[in-house]
């Protein structure tokens, strides 16, 4: 299992395919993993960098508080262990969240971005007492509470109801992170800034992709997000909710595909 030490800690990657690189990032509470259905169909067209992002998977979980912010840097460092100077960013979800980081400090070192069922928008004060609660319960109860919390939220109502062997799959898969990183992972979810200022600032080509019964970050919030970032493309997958990439791999994979061509 590869892994590089940045920033202090282990990260644990994975590198397939060739072609454009491609730094995909995962959402919470999620892992590498995440990505295998676009790493396997794109390994002709993309040089697919995985990772697991601190506190996840088989990375260093060290205490927090961790940031938005914290992650890019992580990344950045490994990007600089790899001798990768430029990347299309992929993020979804908090993944997304770490993206907006990224190209705010680092926007030399970004060739395009996909933003996958993800938005712009700082938390709410009730969402971030939901998240400030769920740290408590997960303090309480470990690593089951966060997952039991948000597995019903992840999925579309087209694959909970016709894909339940999918949704046990990731289930059992989300349970191998450490409580610690998905209690920093939920600090740094609910103290992030609002993007909102950053998007027409975007001068990279941009794909904004959405399953249609994303309940998390819906379509219309993908839409305003497109909406603001200049040029961007925006792509709404039907039958799929917020795992988009899992949920309706074939049509994600289209998208990135031809907006990959295109670069």
């Amino acid at each position: 299992m590869p892994f590089a030490t940045v920033n202090g800690i282990r990260l644990v990657y994975d590198i397939r395919g060739q072609g454009i690189p491609v730094l995909w990032i995962h959402g919470f509470p999620l892992g590498r993993w995440l990505w295998d259905p676009q790493v396997e169909a794109l390994a002709d067209i993309a040089r697919s960098i995985t990772v697991d992002l601190r506190g996840f998977g088989g990375s260093s979980a060290p205490e927090g508080p961790y940031t938005m912010e914290t992650y890019a840097a992580d990344l950045r460092g490994l990007l600089d262990t790899l001798g990768v100077d430029h990347v299309v960013l992929a993020g979804l979800s908090m993944g997304g969240y770490v993206a907006f980081a990224f190209y705010a400090a680092y926007p030399e070192r970004v060739r395009g971005l996909i933003l996958a069922d993800t938005r712009h928008q700082a938390d709410t004060p009730e969402a971030r007492a939901n998240r400030y609660a769920l740290i408590e319960r997960i303090r309480a109860e470990g690593t089951p509470a966060a997952i039991e919390a948000f597995l019903p939220r992840l999925f579309g109502a087209t694959t909970q109801r016709e894909r339940s062997e999918l949704v046990e799959t990731l289930r059992r898969k989300m349970l191998t992170n450490p409580a610690a990183g998905l209690i920093g992972a939920l600090q740094a979810m609910a103290e992030r800034p609002d993007r909102t200022e950053l998007l027409p600032r975007i001068q990279v080509p941009t794909l904004v992709i959405v399953g249609e019964e994303d309940g998390v970050a819906p379509p219309e919030v993908a839409r305003q997000m497109a909406e603001g970032i200049p040029n961007a493309q925006l792509v709404v997958i039907p039958r799929a909710g917020h795992l988009a990439n899992v949920e309706a791999p074939e049509a994600f994979n289209e998208g990135v595909r031809s907006f990959l061509s295109n670069l």
